[in-house]
């Protein structure tokens, strides 16, 4: 046999609940760990409410007087939305369900699921409600736990696993934001593209261990310059990493560039194989703009790529900025 929902239950049952056999549906209603109970929709006072609810909250049977004091224990974050709902839903005469904390009376607060069947005299008018409340508690704690897993894995999507750092994707979410947040102030955005000179030859030579702390050493540097909220340091691919920098001038942006590569000069890395020098150098592309109409993130990224590879062909360990 299909277990039957609450509401199918009350929709069935609830005749018989206000009118038939009541000594035998209440010693029944009584014993399950649902809560049922009734409201008088004229005075709007409790004509039942079941036992069980004082082992759950811990307020007397007797204390639920009516609709006010339901709603005075009720966490204040939910009262508003959850009577206005219920309140609206019940005119209407539509059946209904509503999540809420319940103020327990040592002062803590349960999820309690109210699941309400609205009873209609013949005249089509609300007559009463009637409903059980149930302990969501649980189901909220493990939506929770859900919740916080979701935005866990969602972070780990947006950052690089070697590195620590944003990666790719989150920077092309940051860039279209920044973008549009460019073209509404008209405030400028930098950007700072840098690539680890020769960094397949220093692979080759050191091996793949030592090539990824080079990566985490160089990513580290990267944050210790750019540490505003809104700035973004992000491994690009490979040995590519950017620095996205809203509010950002062409001044600032070269200094910046060039704190960059004091920092990497400063890590000291020997490198064996490179052919402009015994330590860990890079090439960086310096690019600044105010988004306009007839702009777009590609074209900037464009210009800032080729500023990188013109500091490649002049000669490596060196700046290439699009004010020069």
């Amino acid at each position: 046999m299909r277990d039957t929902s609450p509401a199918e239950f009350n929709a069935a049952y609830a005749p018989d609940f206000l009118d038939n056999d009541w000594a035998v549906y209440k010693t029944l209603l009584e014993s399950t760990k649902a809560i049922p109970w009734k409201i008088d929709w004229a005075s709007m006072r409790f004509a039942y409410i079941g036992p069980q609810i004082e082992a759950l909250l811990g307020w007397e049977q007797g204390s639920w007087l009516t609709v006010e004091d339901w709603a005075a224990r009720m966490h204040e974050e939910d009262r508003e939305r959850v009577v206005g709902f219920c309140v609206s839903q019940s005119r209407a005469g539509v059946d209904h369900e509503a999540d809420y904390r319940a103020l327990t009376r040592d002062g803590r607060y349960v999820w309690i699921r109210d699941v309400v069947h609205v009873v209609r005299k013949e005249n089509g008018e609300v007559d009463c409600l009637i409903g059980f409340m149930f302990d969501i508690s649980e189901r909220k704690k493990a939506e929770e736990k859900l919740l916080v897993l979701q935005k866990e894995l969602e972070q780990l999507s947006l950052t690089d696993g070697l590195t620590g750092i944003s990666n790719r994707r989150m920077f092309d979410q940051r860039l279209e934001s920044e973008w549009r947040d460019s073209r509404r102030t008209g405030k400028p955005l930098s950007l700072i593209l840098l690539d680890i000179d020769y960094f397949k030859q220093y692979n080759d030579l050191h091996g793949h261990v030592d090539g990824d702390e080079c990566l985490r050493r160089f990513a580290g540097v990267l944050q210790t310059v750019a540490q505003r909220p809104r700035d973004v340091v992000a491994r690009f691919g490979g040995e590519e990493f950017i620095l996205l920098l809203p509010e950002t001038d062409e001044a600032t942006a070269r200094r910046l560039a060039e704190e960059c590569m004091s920092g990497i000069a400063g890590l000291r890395i020997p490198h064996g194989k490179s052919a402009v020098s015994p330590l860990v150098t890079a090439s960086i592309g310096v690019g600044t703009a105010v988004a306009g109409t007839d702009e777009s993130p590609r074209n900037m990224m464009e210009k800032v790529d080729r500023l990188l590879y013109a500091a490649k062909r002049n000669g490596r360990n060196r700046i290439e900025a699009a004010d020069e």
